[in-house]
């Protein structure tokens, strides 16, 4: 890139856009390196607007940027490659905004994008609750249009890189991402080990600064006067000018950028839910403002492991010091108030939320598993922190060091999983996906020692208490005056009923009914979802029957060229399609999860056994009550009006099903008719001349008897029908089938075999017919053996 000695802004940015048109895109991004290095902070003051458009998109869409949500290594190395060394915590970017920051530019971010709790408050002249924004907050003369933040440069950075996730979502259509591997998610890790780190300060800025450390943020007071949350204006004022002292002691400036970006990640990811807006969303009829997708809850998740190992990283003697938190570093402060004050009452309302409004499909998992991993901070100790997901022993207790963050998080366990429990009674728990979700968290609930932390949580929360000052909970917990986190944090409470009580009427307000987890109430609930649970386990068992077992497919059933069993009706869920490693998995993802559960709630073995009896005994009715209505005269069966308004409208069906010989079947669109015709009369004839044969082998005791049976006897097909059968097929009858052969599938992969073995084994036509014999004789002889041992549910 050819610029003059001199350039002015305006050149220096059309020579960029230039660029954009005429250079590839690794190209272009040596030329921003260059020119950041190169060029002082006055001319690139101009530019860093438009440069932050063009990597994150502009914020209505209209500019997709280097769209990184998509980039991937796999896809675009150099360009992959590129971009995170160019947006790398020590990068050219970084180099830029520092250069900015010592100049202290301010840019605008329009209040228009913010979250919408806090857009409404800005826009009805509120402060925020969030101290974040109050020295940023500028309106304009004339009032109600224009409303903006005045941001420094690493603030405006990390507000679009976070927006990114939120709006450009509804931008980037037609391309299949990758969630785990792309640029954006691996930014967002490089940016939390970063300025969040588990060992160690924030490393000092990499760029040269005459004046030396690069400036924190200097306060701003509002235009016009503002009413907060509660907080009368000397509060406010005190709380400001807190926030000046702060930024000009020399010690904060190693966290300012750390609780900056944790600030706007939280706001910008968490705070669309306010727990007035939470409590409007509980109607049937709400209509939602936000709606998060997978994706934007995964990146949570690795906020919340973060911010977890972040947390956990402080050593004992520093949590020990927590009373004598002068003597505290501000980033040992930050690490001991991560948790509490940052990230927990939004993110119960985002949970909160979630779980109400989500769909009832697997995508539920990515909510599922960044609950769990909030509730186990356990998992994210430094010196396990290596391998959190490592298969440790089931067995292993939670230490009772946890009993304070179990306690003061109660809601965020006993709240959410009788939401979780209502979810569960409501899904298909046939699903695999969805037995695995259940199993997931029984697993972790029945975690030795968390059920009794839970339940001492309850019994504190439900003790009577003379004295509960009203305004006292909301002050505890909700950070609602000054500029920083930190300077309202309130030393620890030592009572841990209040610190309980505190927590909740925090989070659902003063006039909350709570639910106990181990109530009478919640224990019916358990008890029903156990009797789903059996439930599921026969239904999966019954299409387990259906399945063909693993020891009676044939070669040709592992390339999928067996017919379909037309007969199976049952079309709730996706076992079916999964085959017999998803129903075992299934089975046991629901044994366990029973067995968790009834550790958990000390369900004893004649509870279980009872339910089966009854399950056992409805399961007879219900069969009948499938059916449509129907009377039984000396006729037969008559259906009802009632019975045929159900066939009518889709309620109801007979099961009907083709019980006759499997060779009468209609031909099928997959079935060269000819070939069926041909095979059926050349099937008819060897089954005549050497049935007797057949029959006396399948009958023998020892190998060749059960080679014979595992090819000729079909299995019979089990039937719900208030008919009897009247079909003179016997399906215990051997036989051999050759129809198969029929397939159009079939032939073709048998074209293909002797094409291969021809053309690149120089075999000929017997040779390949008898190398094909061979390897069938072989595999059916080893699954003769083997099939006796694996058969679906049979012990």
């Amino acid at each position: 890139m050819s610029l003059p000695g001199g350039p002015q802004p305006s050149y220096l940015l059309a020579s960029l856009k230039a660029d954009c048109v005429n250079k590839p895109f690794h190209q272009r991004c040596q030329d921003l390196i260059r020119v950041i290095e190169d060029f002082p902070a006055k001319e690139l003051h101009a530019i860093f607007p438009w440069l932050v458009e063009q990597v994150f998109g502009s914020l209505d869409g209209s500019i997709v940027g280097w769209n990184l949500r998509c980039l991937q290594e796999k896809i675009s190395p150099v360009d992959f490659h590129s971009t995170l060394f160019f947006l790398d915590p020590s990068g050219a970017m970084m180099k830029l905004i520092y250069k900015l920051q010592a100049e202290e530019y301010r840019y605008d971010f329009p209040v228009s994008f913010l979250p919408g709790p806090v857009r409404a408050s800005i826009q009805e002249r509120v402060l925020p609750e969030c101290p974040f924004y109050h020295n940023k907050i500028q309106f304009p003369s004339s009032g109600g249009l224009g409303l903006h933040l005045s941001l420094n440069a690493f603030e405006y950075f990390m507000f679009h890189f976070a927006i990114f996730l939120i709006i450009q979502r509804n931008f980037i259509t037609g391309q299949l991402c990758n969630f785990s591997d792309n640029a954006y998610y691996i930014l967002v890790e490089k940016y939390l080990n970063w300025f969040l780190p588990i060992e160690g300060n924030v490393p000092p800025p990499h760029f040269s600064n005459p004046g030396g450390a690069v400036p924190s943020p200097a306060p701003r007071s509002p235009s016009i006067s503002l009413t907060s949350y509660g907080t009368s204006p000397s509060l406010l004022k005190r709380h400001i000018s807190h926030q000046h002292l702060v930024n000009a002691d020399p010690a904060a400036q190693e966290i300012w950028r750390s609780e900056t970006l944790l600030q706007i990640f939280v706001e910008m990811w968490l705070h669309h839910y306010s727990l007035e807006m939470y409590h409007k969303m509980q109607s049937p009829h709400a209509k939602e403002s936000f709606q998060p997708t997978e994706e934007h809850v995964l990146l949570v998740r690795v906020l919340v492991k973060h911010l977890h190992a972040f947390a956990n990283s402080l050593r004992p003697e520093q949590l020990s010091s927590a009373a004598h938190s002068h003597t505290q570093s501000p980033m040992e402060e930050l690490k001991r108030v991560v948790i509490p004050r940052f990230i927990q009452p939004k993110l119960y309302i985002f949970l909160q939320h979630c779980f109400g409004h989500w769909p009832l499909d697997a995508s539920f998992r990515a909510v599922l598993e960044m609950w769990l991993s909030y509730v186990q901070p356990w998992r994210y100790v430094p010196e396990r922190s290596s391998s959190p997901l490592s298969n440790e022993p089931q067995n292993r207790a939670v230490p009772e060091k946890w009993t304070s963050f179990v306690q003061e998080n109660l809601l965020m366990y006993t709240k959410l999983f009788l939401r979780y429990l209502n979810r569960a009674i409501r899904s298909d728990l046939v699903s695999p996906k969805n037995a695995l979700m259940l199993f997931r968290v029984a697993k972790v609930f029945s975690q030795p020692n968390l059920p009794e932390m839970i339940q001492k949580g309850e019994q504190l929360l439900l003790e009577p208490e003379p004295v509960m000052p009203h305004r006292q909970h909301r002050l505890l917990m909700s950070p609602s005056l000054g500029g920083s986190f930190l300077s309202s944090w309130q030393p620890p409470i030592t009572d841990a009923s209040f610190k309980i009580k505190s927590h909740v009427y925090s989070l659902e307000g003063q006039e909350f009914q709570y639910t106990q987890m181990f109530g009478s109430e919640t224990r019916n609930q358990v008890l029903r979802l156990a009797q789903m649970i059996i439930q599921a386990k026969q239904t999966a068992k019954s299409i387990s029957d259906q399945y063909p077992d693993t020891g009676s497919q044939t070669l040709l059933s592992w390339f999928g060229l067996n017919s379909p069993d037309l007969n199976t009706t049952y079309t709730g869920n996706d076992l079916e399609e999964s085959g017999y490693d998803s129903i075992r998995k299934t089975d046991e993802h629901l044994e366990k999860a029973l067995e968790y559960l009834s550790q958990i709630f000390r369900l004893n073995s004649a509870q279980l056994s009872q339910l089966t009896v009854n399950f056992g005994h409805a399961q007879d009715e219900s069969q009948r009550n499938q059916l449509p209505d129907f009377e039984q005269n000396e006729n037969g069966i008559v259906l009802t009006q009632l019975g045929r308004q159900q066939i009518i409208n889709g309620l109801r069906r007979f099961d009907i099903q083709y019980l006759g010989d499997p060779e009468l079947q209609p031909i099928r669109s997959y079935e060269n008719a000819t070939l069926v015709r041909f095979l059926y009369q050349l099937s008819s004839v060897l089954n005549e001349r050497f049935g007797s044969t057949f029959a006396s082998l399948c009958r023998r005791q020892d190998f060749l008897g059960r080679f014979c049976s595992y090819h000729l006897i079909s299995r019979p097909v089990q039937r719900m029908s208030p008919m009897p059968s009247t079909s003179t097929f016997d399906p215990t009858v051997p036989r051999i089938t050759l129809r198969f052969f029929a397939n159009y599938r079939v032939l073709m992969y048998l074209v293909f075999f002797y094409f291969v073995c021809g053309s690149m084994m120089s075999m000929g036509p017997v040779s390949c017919t008898l190398f094909l014999l061979f390897v069938y004789v072989f595999y059916a002889a080893v699954m003769t053996l083997l099939t006796e041992h694996r058969r679906p549910h049979q012990d």
